[in-house]
């Protein structure tokens, strides 16, 4: 009896030491918790082309475009705090020509919103936007008098208002009705020129510069931002980005247009094939034309580039 006793009492000592292990593993918390989303990609697309006793005649040429794209989102609650940061710059060389740009981006949002309760799509919001770009652009093959550079232009988008956005569909959807934009062109000669539709230089009757022209323009006005981004299809992201702005105090109604479209096409994990079309259509942006060596202005103008691309693309 006082075998089978101490047998009893070492089987339950036993059991419980388990049961009491078993406990404690299972009410083990993670070390932390994050509420940060972090997708960092970059990539790069290069196209080539060569002939050699070719009947039909070309050009050789290679063309690259570094890009990055660097997101930040934060989402707690009723808190939704969202940063990207977009990066382009392409280069294009073609025999008998020198080094032409083709792509130049940066580009900055940010947009805070808060919600009312944790079911609602809709957020009280404040926008923030920056874009410029890296290097001078030319009218090639004028490469001598630069048509922009860094900070000329500059565009800044400061407004609040109310944002929609369904995360199950990838759409998002800014409406400001009080948004203040601000054009910088630093680059004086630009500016004295009135290139992006800052107040140019005052000239006297022989042409020289009585007082130069100013380096910025402030515009308060209603902002409408849609994007929509998400699978279309097995393999095929496709991302929708469409920008109006309309000043209130000039020319209320004339809208300014920036629409990008891109369907970014999976190969495996590290190849992309990318198709793009980027349309702008700005007032105060005048387009220019040379004839008989005379630069016409030609008023404003649909600016339109279309993008084809494969290329290297990592995300991490």
């Amino acid at each position: 009896m006082k075998l089978k006793a101490c047998i009893s009492a070492l089987l339950l000592i036993a059991f419980s030491q388990i049961s009491k292990a078993q406990v404690l593993i299972t009410t083990t918390l993670p070390d932390s918790i994050t509420y940060w989303e972090r997708t960092n990609t970059v990539g790069l697309d290069i196209n080539q082309i060569s002939f050699v006793n070719w009947n039909a005649g070309g050009s050789n040429s290679i063309s690259a475009l570094a890009k990055g794209s660097f997101l930040r989102k934060y989402t707690y609650r009723n808190v939704n705090w969202h940063n990207e940061l977009i990066l382009k710059y392409g280069i294009n060389k073609q025999e008998g020509q020198e080094v032409r740009k083709t792509d130049d981006q940066i580009q900055f949002n940010s947009t805070f919103g808060y919600r009312r309760d944790t079911i609602s799509n809709w957020y009280y919001s404040a926008k923030f936007n920056f874009n410029t770009q890296f290097a001078n652009g030319y009218s090639y093959p004028n490469t001598t008098e630069e048509i922009s550079g860094p900070f000329s232009p500059a565009y800044i988008f400061l407004g609040v208002g109310s944002e929609y956005i369904r995360k199950d569909v990838g759409l998002t959807a800014y409406f400001s009705p009080l948004t203040a934009k601000t054009t910088l062109v630093l680059n004086n000669r630009l500016a004295d020129a009135g290139a992006f539709g800052v107040e140019g230089a005052v000239r006297d009757a022989d042409g020289n510069i009585i007082r130069h022209g100013k380096n910025s323009r402030t515009e308060v006005g209603i902002l409408f931002t849609n994007q929509l981004k998400r699978q279309l299809f097995k393999n095929i992201m496709i991302d929708h980005r469409l920008s109006l702005y309309t000043d209130y105090l000039n020319n209320f109604g004339n809208i300014d247009v920036n629409w990008e479209l891109a369907l970014d096409m999976t190969v495996n994990e590290y190849v992309k094939a990318n198709i793009g079309v980027h349309v702008i259509y700005d007032d105060d942006i005048k387009a220019t034309e040379e004839i008989d060596g005379v630069v016409v202005n030609q008023g404003p103008k649909i600016q339109l580039k279309q993008m084809i691309g494969v290329g290297l693309s990592y995300t991490f």
